[in-house]
Parts: structure tokens; sequence; C-alpha cells
């Protein structure tokens, strides 16, 4: 089992910035490839980011790629998802997720996931 618990959340101005971070627990952390994604109030849950296990690989959902940027530090069992000009269509309930296989932006294909980080941006 993968424990994965959120942070950072909250609400910023349009054209701001959050960081999010996710602390992993339980089994070897960089084993795992791991994902941020998102869902707003009547929406599907979609793709934002994935990283590999080292780190030597990110992925990005087209609508955020140039504004957000997804890092890990293993030695910290953390993921971090910086957001950068924010825009109020990022408003959603943000989670990470865990996936011990290949990074992929298929959200059936992760193992574990988190509760969840509330982004609330306002214009």
């Amino acid at each position: 089992q993968v424990q994965l618990v959120e942070s950072g959340g909250g609400l910023v101005q349009a054209g701001g910035s959050l960081r999010l971070s996710c602390a992993a627990s339980g089994r070897t952390f960089s084993n795992y490839a791991m994902g941020w994604f998102r869902q707003a109030p009547g929406k599907e849950r979609e793709f934002v980011a994935a990283i590999s296990w080292s780190g030597g690989s990110t992925y990005y959902a087209d609508s955020v790629k140039g504004r957000f940027t997804i890092s890990r530090d293993n030695a910290k069992n953390t993921v971090y998802l910086q957001m950068n000009s924010l825009k109020p269509v990022d408003t959603a309930v943000y989670y990470c997720a865990a996936e011990l296989s290949t990074v992929t932006y298929r959200a059936y294909e992760y193992d574990y996931w988190g509760q969840g980080t509330q982004v609330t941006v306002s214009s």
C-alpha cells in the first residue's frame, strides 16, 4: 500500500501561483511513477501532469503546458506541482496518484490516489 497526502491548495487570484505537494508513505516511493489529476465540479477527472520514477521524463496536458511544472524529490518521498499563471478554469480538486509501471496519462492505470486538495482561482 501507498498512502498519498496532498497539500498546498487554496484560493488565489488569476495570474497567481501555487505549489502543490504530495507526500507518500508506505512502499518505496522511487519505484512509482506519479501523476497529478484534477476534477472540476460537474466534470470528469482529467490528466494534468505525470513524472517517471526517476524524474527523467515528464508529461503535461496541453491545457497546462508551459504554466505547470511537475517534479519529485525521492529523498523526501514527495512530488510537487508548481502552478503559475493560474486561470479560473484551473479551479478544481487536484489529486496525486501513484503507478508502479510506466508513467501514463491514463487515470485507470494508477494504483493509489490521495484525497485531493482544492484549488480555487478567482477572476
